[in-house]
């Protein structure tokens, strides 16, 4: 995973290199030295999410993470992840729906939490304008499905099979105006593994994209 990683975590160790040493060469005025010192402290904070997300892998990888396993209500958990994205969500127009029965799955509450938030978070940043994001639990045969559907900006067919490799992104460009570390879907991905789900997306281009992942009943 480091290996084809590696210029992710070089660019931003790149950059804090750069401005510390025109700082320590006198080459920035007095007053320009706050905008510098904040973005060392961005691309330290970038690193920072980087260097956990990479731990968060290694760990599912290995299966060593001592967590609980648990009942866990996933309605509630993507209410309660609706209501932390509520901010980024109205920042760009973009309504949050949550829908569904209140069905229990047998999981570790941090792991799910997190594949929930990295799916949502999605949805809201490559979204439209005044888009959509909705978040449904429904029962299915012996299976309990979490759907997340956006009305974004889709996702080529030739990229579907490999958004969720480490650090794959379909614009490169476009995604570090948006934020992350890349890893995220790749997380998401671990996590299915790591409770013995499946996970399935749907996505045209300019019509939005949608990803179920399907538990076991408890």
């Amino acid at each position: 995973m480091l290996p084809a990683g590696s210029h992710e975590l070089k660019t931003p160790l790149t950059s804090i290199s750069g401005f510390a040493e025109i700082m320590k060469n006198g080459l920035v005025k007095p007053e320009d030295v706050p905008e510098i010192a904040g973005d060392i402290y961005d691309e330290a904070q970038r690193l920072i999410a980087l260097i956990e997300d990479i731990i968060r892998l290694s760990r599912l990888d290995e299966n060593s993470l001592p967590l609980e396993m648990e009942p866990v209500d996933l309605l509630a958990m993507a209410e309660e992840v609706a209501r932390r994205l509520k901010p980024a969500a109205l920042q760009k127009g973009v309504s949050l729906v949550t829908r569904g029965e209140h069905l229990e799955i047998t999981g570790a509450r941090q792991i799910l939490d997190e594949m929930i938030f990295n799916l949502c978070e999605n949805a809201v940043k490559y979204n439209r304008e005044n888009g959509k994001v909705t978040i449904t639990v429904q029962p299915m045969e012996n299976e309990v499905r979490l759907i997340v559907e956006d009305t974004g900006i889709g996702i080529p067919l030739a990229h579907q099979d490999r958004v969720f490799e480490c650090f794959y992104r379909v614009d490169k460009s476009h995604s570090r105006e948006m934020g992350g570390t890349g890893l995220g879907l790749s997380i998401v991905k671990h996590g299915a593994a790591y409770h013995g789900a499946s996970l399935a997306l749907e996505s045209k281009v300019g019509q939005g994209t949608k990803i179920t992942l399907s538990f076991k009943r408890k």
